[in-house]
């Protein structure tokens, strides 16, 4: 079959929604309906776009399709088993080229029955990418790191990876309750409500499934603003420790572009040194061998992104060896251009800021 055409964002989100809404496979006259906030699926981060949606969601609900009574998303609710809407908004190669750029965005809407423990309802598009606003939205765009996140794969899963009438995936039903508390220290930290969103994520690390990397993220940020050094070094470190347990440890060092040197804005720098320090140690203590990986995004030529990422990667490398010279023959550098990009749109600014990671990986000594 050939590829969908891509459509302008509004009118293919007034698709996914008609298809979510109107298709809906239950009896019930009124159904109660709670949002677990929309994702990109390549980064797990919410954005100006993913926020925009959810709300035009909420206003389309209210206005064309009454029987949904939209609730907030908290343990009162999820009590009631709601209806929970999931959806992730992603750029993607319209063609299905895994390496080809991205050229259109994929809507996935999915509507699941906590009482019934079935996906009653689906929607899909394809936007073209003119005039959408991918900018993450404030913490998600100053988390330090990113590293693969069980919580947000079930998401994920969740919505691209089920049919209707499916049950739903146990790991993500578990980490509802835990989620909701997460969604309240987001909300409250982008609010400047620091204090109150650390213990929102105190809490959701105290229920099942709220061993989560956004709360280990969010409890690093939280300290980080209320300036507990202690509390952000060891929660960094947490982080860290996930991070290498997991093999996947990246790292958002930003760099002034085409050089190997850090961007000029102390407040973004500041907290550079600490954070090698801790991937150092934490590799020492483990007793792991690194592998240092540079980055970049799709613009520029192959052959200068790769050599501009292995030049990083060497820099990143040395400044690991100074305070620690004995761990030379224990680390690597390398770089791989922007041939693992994750957002992949070329868009060099916050949206694609992973592009241009520093990764970590634990590898054979």
């Amino acid at each position: 079959a050939p590829p969908p055409t891509p459509v302008p964002f509004a009118q293919a989100l007034q698709k996914a929604e008609d298809d979510l809404f109107g298709r809906v496979s239950i009896a019930d006259q009124q159904i109660d309906l709670v949002i677990d906030p929309l994702i990109d699926a390549a980064s797990g981060s919410q954005s100006a776009a993913t926020r925009s949606m959810q709300q035009t969601l909420i206003e389309i609900a209210r206005k064309s399709y009454p029987r949904f009574t939209v609730r907030p998303f908290d343990s009162e609710a999820l009590a009631r088993k709601p209806v929970v809407l999931v959806g992730t908004f992603t750029a993607v190669n319209n063609g299905g080229a895994a390496d080809g750029p991205r050229d259109a965005y994929r809507i996935c809407l999915t509507l699941a029955d906590l009482k019934s423990n079935s996906v009653v309802s689906k929607g899909v598009a394809r936007a073209q990418m003119d005039g959408v606003d991918v900018t993450p939205t404030p913490f998600y765009r100053e988390l330090p790191l990113w590293a693969q996140d069980q919580a947000t794969s079930a998401y994920i899963k969740t919505c691209q990876g089920t049919k209707l009438g499916e049950a739903i995936d146990p790991a993500y039903a578990e980490r509802l309750m835990a989620n909701a508390l997460v969604n309240d220290g987001i909300l409250a930290y982008e609010s400047q409500h620091f204090r109150e969103s650390l213990a929102y994520y105190r809490a959701a690390r105290r229920l099942p499934g709220g061993e989560q990397h956004r709360v280990r993220i969010g409890t690093y940020l939280a300290a980080s603003k209320l300036a507990r050094h202690d509390d952000m070094v060891d929660a960094f470190g947490d982080l860290v420790d996930y991070g290498l347990g997991t093999n996947q440890l990246m790292v958002k060092l930003l760099f002034k572009a085409g050089t190997t040197q850090f961007v000029d804005d102390p407040r973004i720098t500041e907290p550079y040194p600490m954070w090698l320090s801790q991937i150092a140690t934490r590799a020492r203590q483990k007793g792991a061998c690194l592998e240092v990986v540079g980055h970049t995004s799709r613009t520029g030529l192959p052959q200068v992104n790769e050599r501009l990422s292995t030049l990083r990667a060497q820099f990143v490398m040395d400044l690991l060896l100074t305070g620690a010279p004995e761990n030379r023959n224990r680390i690597i550098a390398t770089g791989r251009g922007f041939k693992e990009n994750l957002i992949g749109t070329g868009k060099d600014d916050s949206s694609d800021a992973l592009d241009r990671r520093v990764e970590f990986k634990v590898i054979g000594c």
